[in-house]
């Protein structure tokens, strides 16, 4: 019985802290490889694609190849990829960024407080950021037949003021 309760107790305290479109999205200040710091609240006014991932994500890696081409189709028009990286040690997701290159902004976070503070669940996980700073949506993993959709509310986020 006290087991039950437990799970319970847990299972809502997971979900409460699930964001959802409308949430304001939680803010971070995470360094890239060169040190140099990257906050959410310096994209202000641009959308944001924020992805979680890990190098022993495997879907990650197919994700991976969709966000450079977001970036280089959309970036003029207000949009900023950013990849948040959560591996306890560089080496490791440097290791998949040489399989796998970027050519969106990278950060990372070991400790894993951004990933916590958005409610991540798994690898990948993506939340688009409106221009006010609002989740628009979330996505929970990576799915090739959901790209055309995942571009669609990009596009439709960068059409709203």
């Amino acid at each position: 019985m006290r087991t039950v309760a437990a799970a319970a107790l847990l299972a809502f305290a997971l979900s409460a802290h699930a964001l959802a479109p409308g949430d304001p999205a939680p803010a971070f200040t995470l360094a890239d490889s060169a040190g140099k710091t990257v906050s959410l609240a310096s994209l202000r006014g641009r959308v944001v694609y924020v992805d979680f991932w890990a190098s022993w994500c495997t879907p990650c890696r197919r994700s991976f190849p969709w966000m450079n081409a977001m970036q280089a189709r959309h970036g003029g028009e207000g949009l900023t990829v950013v990849g948040v990286n959560v591996d306890k040690r560089p080496a490791d997701a440097a290791r998949f960024l040489g399989d796998v290159p970027a050519t969106f902004t990278v950060v990372y976070d070991p400790g894993g407080a951004t990933p916590s503070a958005y409610g991540v669940k798994g690898m990948p996980s993506s939340y688009l950021i409106d221009r006010r700073g609002n989740v628009a949506a979330v996505e929970d993993g990576f799915h090739d037949e959901r790209r055309a959709a995942l571009e669609a509310q990009i596009e439709s986020a960068l059409r709203e003021p």
